[in-house]
């Protein structure tokens, strides 16, 4: 008596079950203008981490420029309190399947460009939600403008030994962007649902 009754249960439940819930989106890099400038041939490779921050699933896709002999960070190509696309090609983007806290700005999950305006103590870090513009800053349009999340300010460390190629990695809760003589440090964690 207790087996049909077990054998009805089972085929009730498997019945009624509700269905996994859908894998998160991939996260993948995005690139552009790859007809004139294919990625094989760049001089800045296209580079990308990924990391969690509680569960969510973040993944950063940037260019990495190297010095090659040039004065970059508080030089021409990169001047202090000027806006800096925070790597090459592409603007630097931030793909977060939750919701985070970058640098005190509150990002719902999604794609986000990535912007900094260097100085040499203190940067300003920008969350745009624009991210079909090229990276070069005088592509950083009003219309683009009008799209940023927000803006938050973080210390600039000098570092003794120059790093050669721009280098963004994760540590600690911490966005760590690396160049020159350059550290900044972009504290980075979970956000309210």
């Amino acid at each position: 008596m207790l087996l049909p009754f077990l054998t009805a249960l089972t085929a009730l439940s498997a019945s009624t079950a509700r269905p996994a819930p859908p894998a998160p989106p991939a996260l993948s890099c995005i690139t552009m203008n790859t007809e004139k400038l294919p990625l094989a041939t760049r001089k800045s490779p296209l580079d990308s981490l990924s990391f969690t921050v509680g569960s969510t699933n973040v993944k950063v896709c940037y260019g990495r420029p190297s010095l090659r002999g040039r004065h970059m960070v508080g030089g021409d190509a990169v001047p202090f309190g000027k806006l800096w696309r925070t790597g090459a090609n592409e603007p630097t983007m931030i793909h977060t399947t939750g919701p985070l806290v970058i640098a005190g700005i509150a990002v719902p999950a999604g794609s986000y460009s990535f912007y900094t305006v260097p100085g040499p103590s203190e940067w300003e870090v920008i969350v745009n939600r624009s991210i079909t513009q090229w990276g070069e800053e005088h592509n950083y349009t009003d219309a683009v403008k009008a799209q940023e999340v927000g803006r938050g300010k973080v210390k600039s460390e000098a570092v003794k030994d120059p790093i050669e190629q721009f280098t963004i990695r994760w540590d600690s809760g911490s966005l760590v962007l690396e160049w020159e003589t350059s550290r900044v440090k972009v504290p980075v964690v979970a956000g309210k649902p």
